[in-house]
C-alpha cells in the first residue's frame, strides 16, 4: 500500500468536508450581509391610561417615522451585533458526587450599533428624539415605560438578499448615544455615532416569532377551555362514554 497516497487521499477528504458548506445551496453566512429595522414607539400606548402622550417629541418622532426616516437610519447602520443570551445557574449541593447546576434564570447581553451620519445629523437626531420620549425636557418628569419602548429587528441575509435568520429586541429603546469627536485636522473620515440599546428580551424570529402569545389570545384560550368544560359537564355520563 502506498502510504503517501493514503495520506493524500485522507487530506483531500478532510478538505472537501471543510469546504462543503461553501459549495452547498446555503453557503456560508457573511457578517457583511444584514438588514436592520427600527420600529420606534408611537408614544401613545401608555400615557397613564390617557391614550396620548403629552411629550412634544413623541409627536415629532411619529412624524419622522411617517416621513421614512427609519429607512434612512437603517441604511446608514454600518455595524450592529446580534445579542447574546446566557443561563444563570446555581449548584445543587444536595447530592453526593459532582454537583449539578440548575438553571435559575436567563440574561440577555446589551446590543450596540454604529451609524454613518449625514450632514444634517438626521441619524443622531432620530435617536435623540426617541430618547426624549423617556423624559420631558420641559418638566424633567420621566415618561411612561410603554410610551418610549419599541423594537429592533436584525436579520442576516444570504447572497441573494433573502432573510435567513432574524432576532427581535422586544421593548427596546436607545439608552446611550456616543459623543462625536470633531477636529480641525484635515480628514476625509466619515463621522459616525454609536448607539447602545436596552431591551427586555430578544426572540428568534424563526421559531419564536409568536412567543409569548398576546394576553388576548391567552384569555381566549382560557375562556374557550372553561366553556368547553361547562358544556361537557352537562352531557349525561352515558353519552360521554360513547
Amino acid at each position: 500500500m502506498d502510504f503517501g497516497s493514503l495520506v493524500e487521499a485522507g487530506s483531500a477528504a478532510v478538505l472537501n468536508e471543510l469546504l462543503a458548506p461553501m459549495r452547498d445551496s446555503d453557503g456560508i453566512a457573511l457578517a457583511s450581509r444584514y438588514e436592520v429595522r427600527f420600529l420606534p414607539p408611537s408614544g401613545s400606548r401608555g400615557s397613564g391610561g390617557t391614550g396620548a402622550s403629552q411629550n412634544l417629541f413623541s409627536k415629532i418622532l411619529f412624524e419622522d417615522v411617517g416621513g421614512g426616516i427609519t429607512k434612512d437610519v437603517a441604511y446608514q447602520c454600518n455595524a450592529i451585533s446580534l445579542p447574546s443570551r446566557g443561563l444563570t445557574t446555581v449548584p445543587d449541593e444536595t447530592i453526593y458526587g459532582p454537583a449539578r447546576h440548575l438553571v435559575q434564570g436567563y440574561t440577555f447581553g446589551d446590543v450596540s450599533a454604529s451609524f454613518y451620519l449625514h450632514n444634517d445629523m438626521r441619524e443622531k437626531k432620530f435617536f435623540e428624539t426617541w430618547q426624549r420620549i423617556a423624559f420631558n425636557p420641559q418638566t424633567f418628569a420621566m415618561g411612561y415605560y410603554d410610551d418610549y419602548v419599541g423594537s429592533v429587528q436584525i436579520y442576516t441575509l444570504d447572497q441573494q438578499n433573502n432573510r435567513r435568520y432574524g432576532v427581535e429586541l422586544v421593548e427596546a429603546f436607545p439608552e446611550t448615544i456616543s459623543e462625536q469627536t470633531l477636529s480641525g485636522e484635515p480628514s476625509s473620515t466619515a463621522l459616525q455615532v454609536q448607539v447602545g440599546f436596552k431591551y427586555r428580551y430578544w426572540k428568534n424570529l424563526t421559531d419564536e416569532a409568536n412567543l409569548p402569545k398576546p394576553l388576548l389570545d391567552r384569555l381566549q384560550n382560557v375562556i374557550g377551555n372553561q366553556v368547553e368544560r361547562q358544556l361537557l359537564s352537562k352531557i349525561p355520563k352515558v353519552l360521554s362514554r360513547l
